[in-house]
């Protein structure tokens, strides 16, 4: 490749990196409709390889995709919301607890002097801050409903996601092959590899990862039903959720859980069932659910996952958070074909011939 053609390259990056910037805010049902097409392919593929028609295999995926989105929408999210409601209400209790049961026990165990925190002042800038975060949040609410732009591009994105869900379904291995086409002779074999690769790292990452959270997300759930907590769908599917950073969901669980627990029967034996829950939760995620479903095939060292969560949220916030693991799990996959280049080069060879 000549310097021209570099410089032409690079110019052809940094206006399609602006192009995308500027299309920033047209770009979301886009985005979500090729991830639900990704996740889908695979189902789509199997059900062709059963000598289902295209058409037909994407009708399948497409409706049983958007029936579970459409129950979560219906079913789950109410409950969560009922029970945020719940949580948010009973704060004020958690934080008595902790005033008159907590640091009076710390204050005997460990001889700390807790008279200089003003806890009060503490609950009442709690409250100022809860207040003020509810009237932001209203006013949010009334400006988007008073916004008729605003409301219609709302629900056009909810018509346009599952229209560009089923077409990218339809044509989503004749949209690879056409990208394919347009590779340089030179390196399609090269650059199918390492999408083969990074394919398959992303699939394991999206299917099994998704996969382990809601399975363990249902454990914890239930198992905290069955004890009786009032948040037990709120805990337990946030732990599952959170369960994608190691030990973060089990940990943070735990403690919510054990506090909710303490509070609510005030005694000994549901704090132990606590603990129970999350126990066997973490057993399944070790032996059942992360080696089957998982196994190696991301390759991601649990330091290496701590970091890029906290590198993508200190970069991007949220959605860095989302978008990290699969980033991570792709540049794994460029560095290490980078290395195996680098490994067969002639200058990894010329340490041994002198």
């Amino acid at each position: 490749m000549t310097d021209s053609q570099k410089w032409l390259l690079l110019l052809g990056c940094a206006l399609f990196g602006g192009l995308l910037y500027l299309l920033a805010p047209v770009l979301t049902p886009f985005l979500i409709s090729a991830l639900l097409a990704y996740l889908g392919d695979p189902l789509v593929d199997r059900l062709e390889a059963r000598k289902i028609s295209r058409t037909n295999s994407v009708l399948i995926v497409f409706c049983g995709l958007f029936a579970a989105i459409l129950a979560v929408v219906l079913f789950v999210l109410p409950t969560l919301q009922r029970e945020l409601m719940m949580f948010i209400k009973k704060i004020p209790a958690y934080l008595d607890w902790f005033q008159f049961t907590v640091l009076p026990w710390l204050t005997a165990q460990l001889s700390l002097d807790v008279e200089t925190l003003n806890f009060d002042a503490f609950k009442k800038a709690m409250a100022q801050h809860w207040q003020t975060a509810g009237g932001v949040a209203a006013e949010v609410a009334g400006a988007v409903s008073r916004s008729g732009v605003a409301l219609l591009a709302w629900v056009a994105n909810l018509v346009l996601i599952p229209v560009l869900t089923f077409y990218l379904l339809r044509d989503w291995d004749l949209l690879v092959g056409r990208i394919r086409e347009l590779l340089p002779r030179r390196i399609e074999p090269r650059a199918c590899r390492m999408a083969t690769d990074c394919d398959e790292v992303l699939g394991a990452f999206m299917h099994g990862q998704l996969t382990v959270m809601l399975c363990l997300g249902t454990v914890y759930a239930v198992g905290l039903w069955l004890i009786g907590l009032d948040m037990a769908l709120l805990i337990g599917m946030g732990a599952g959720l959170l369960s994608f950073v190691p030990y973060l969901g089990f940990i943070l669980g735990i403690l919510v859980a054990g506090v909710a627990a303490a509070i609510q029967f005030q005694d000994l034996m549901p704090l132990l069932l606590v603990f129970a829950v999350f126990g066997v939760g973490q057993l399944l995620e070790s032996f059942v659910l992360t080696p089957y479903l998982l196994g190696d095939r991301i390759g991601l060292h649990p330091v290496a996952v701590i970091f890029a969560v906290m590198a993508g949220g200190q970069l991007f916030g949220f959605f860095g958070v989302l978008l990290a693991l699969p980033v991570a799990a792709v540049i794994m996959v460029v560095l290490r074909h980078v290395h195996e280049r680098y490994v067969s080069s002639e200058l990894y060879g010329q340490g041994n011939s002198s």
